[in-house]
């Protein structure tokens, strides 16, 4: 009970003394439990408990409502997880979030914030179905500095299914924010690049086209940038894997998936994104998907974009801008030792991923081209000691007043080659100017953000 409400992060003298503090006012409690309850009304109280339930579970099989199931991993009173499991498999239509540091008075401890876990659930909504748009509230201030705490944390723990995932979790759950120190370069109307993302327009609906790094490490930098400089919440397509997939299916714990839905993530789909461009929305699109976030060794920084110039067609219905954007990093910060067709050498191996991969979420067929040739599967990873993410936002390009670009195909490809053209000119531009970086060693940055200036602060190469 008295480590009930201990954080896990807080240091082990601090979370000594915590338990020692704890401990200590509980000690006056256990002499006047006898007078609180006593034995008859506790043998009472069980009696009418198991009458209960025996009534309750032959009504359970009736239950066609949505449930959201809650409960504690370190609950002292009752056995709340098993319970949680046991509904899970009784009610069709629930879904089970299972706390691991919280003890019985799960909603009373301040780790929990009950709206933050409807909004993770998609419970929250105005009609039968969740609409993305329509039922998104925008995260507290409290969700913003909690999500960007545990950010990697969560995505770390969802990944666990994979051979490297404990590693990678020994990783500090604020790498990226602490350690990478993320730096944004962007281009003016006129061509300029600078410091920041001044270049990127500040009023939508705006499309961020861009590369994929390894698997999406660069969003919580770039989503954090926009929320801290500009106040604009980014709307990011996401693999619907992670909405109603095995990621989703096998979950549990409240973790990355619903972390996702809580800042603003939609399951990508032409639906989607017309309706996020309707809204006036920044979104934030990968082409090369999957494929580019689960790239194979010695495919870093390399485009694996569709024929398809679906998104060029949307933008300019709305008259939105495309930004495109290039980001780069990857190689300073992990190095693909196992990736997926080593995988399928293993026979026992294989026959999982085939499993899994059978029970997924398919976003695109084969005849898409290279872009769909590879199958969702996490490649086995080594981390390196952390250099540095750097993005650039290239000159916007503004469809407004283009819609003759919804039915002409040929034009619609024309643009789309361009803004390929730019992501990599970005990327190309960023592996250059990086080596002119005075703090790219992580040595340098640490030196810097301890003595002269925060972390968002830390300079970088001279645009």
């Amino acid at each position: 009970m008295a480590k009930v409400g201990v954080e896990t992060k807080l240091l082990p003298t601090q979370k000594f003394e915590k338990i020692s503090s704890n401990l200590t006012a509980l000690l006056p409690f256990f002499s006047g439990l006898p007078d609180i309850l006593p034995k008859e009304t506790l043998v009472w109280k069980m009696k009418l408990l198991k009458s209960a339930s025996v009534y309750t579970n032959s009504r359970l099989h009736a239950v066609k409502a949505e449930v959201l199931v809650l409960a504690s991993d370190k609950d002292r009173l009752f056995p709340s997880q098993q319970e949680a499991l046991r509904l899970r498999k009784l009610l069709p239509n629930s879904i089970v979030r299972i706390f691991k540091d919280n003890g019985h008075a799960l909603l009373l401890e301040e780790c929990i914030n009950l709206l933050t876990v409807i909004k993770g659930t998609c419970k929250y909504r105005h009609s039968r179905r969740h609409d993305f748009i329509k039922d998104f509230l925008p995260p507290s201030m409290s969700e913003y500095r909690r999500v960007f705490d545990d950010f990697v944390g969560s995505y770390m723990r969802t990944l666990q299914l994979t051979l490297q995932a404990d590693i990678l979790h020994q990783w500090n759950r604020r790498i990226l924010r602490l350690m990478v120190c993320s730096t944004m370069f962007s281009t003016m109307e006129d061509g300029e690049i600078v410091e920041g993302l001044a270049g990127v327009p500040d009023e939508g609906p705006v499309l961020l086209v861009g590369y994929h790094m390894l698997l999406g490490m660069e969003v919580s930098c770039l989503a954090e940038a926009f929320l801290r400089e500009k106040k604009i919440m980014i709307r990011g397509m996401t693999h619907p894997e992670l909405f109603v997939g095995n990621f989703e299916k096998l979950s549990t714990e409240f973790n990355f998936s619903d972390w996702l839905k809580v800042m603003g993530a939609m399951p990508v789909s032409p639906k989607s994104l017309f309706k996020a461009l309707s809204a006036n929305s920044h979104v934030l699109l990968y082409p090369g998907g999957a494929r580019e976030a689960l790239h194979c060794k010695g495919e870093q920084y390399k485009l694996f974009w569709p024929n398809q110039p679906e998104f060029v067609r949307f933008a300019a219905q709305f008259g939105a801008t495309i930004v495109p954007f290039g980001v780069v990093g990857e190689d300073d910060m992990v190095q693909v030792v196992l990736d997926y067709h080593d995988f399928i050498k293993i026979p026992i191996v294989k026959d999982k991923i085939k499993e899994a991969i059978e029970d997924g979420v398919h976003v695109r067929d084969k005849a898409q081209g290279e872009v769909a040739s590879q199958e969702v599967f996490i490649p086995g990873m080594l981390p390196k000691i952390p250099g540095r993410l750097y993005f650039l936002f290239g000159k916007p390009m503004k469809l407004k007043g283009r819609d003759d670009l919804v039915k002409n195909r040929g034009g619609a490809k024309q643009v789309y080659l361009e803004v390929k053209c730019e992501v990599e000119n970005c990327i190309d531009y960023l592996l250059r100017k990086r080596e002119e970086d005075p703090f790219r060693n992580i040595c340098n940055r640490l030196m810097y953000q301890t003595f002269c200036s925060p972390l968002h602060h830390v300079p970088s190469f001279k645009p």
